[in-house]
């Protein structure tokens, strides 16, 4: 009876968790705008729906994937680098997206004297996104 109980309470705790943290993570994403500053920023607003799309989707399928114990039956090399790449350009992208809704990079490239370099400065920011999240997998993901 004590373990029902347990499991119970661990699988109400689990669900209470991952409605918090989702919310959290919807609420961040409509209060700031990021989807559509994100595809503005990638000159695409009016594919806008397919980045919400995008996001709802790998959301639900890495959930499943998590939860039902999904293996994918890739070579290694290849797929750690792909999937190393698409996390990079999802994060930098994201951070990108971030970054300018809070405002944060245009104040810092007017005080230093940058604006004109502002798409460069977006585009450093997601390359390095992107070569660390491609170093992450590569290096310390590697399986042994």
């Amino acid at each position: 009876m004590i373990s029902w109980a347990a499991n119970g309470f661990t699988v109400l705790l689990g669900l209470a968790g991952g409605l918090a943290v989702g919310s959290g993570f919807v609420a961040l994403i409509i209060v700031l705008d990021i989807i559509p500053r994100l595809a503005q920023l990638a000159y695409a607003y009016r594919k806008s729906v397919w980045f919400e799309s995008s996001v709802i989707m790998g959301a639900v399928y890495w959930s499943l994937a998590d939860f039902l114990d999904w293996r994918l039956r890739l070579p290694r090399h290849f797929t750690l680098g792909v999937m190393g790449l698409f996390d990079g350009i999802f994060v930098g992208m994201l951070a990108a997206a971030l970054t300018e809704v809070m405002n944060v990079l245009p104040i810092l490239a007017k005080r230093l004297n940058l604006s004109r370099f502002m798409v460069w400065l977006v585009t450093a920011m997601v390359m390095g996104k992107i070569f660390g999240s491609l170093f992450d997998w590569l290096v310390y993901q590697w399986p042994e």
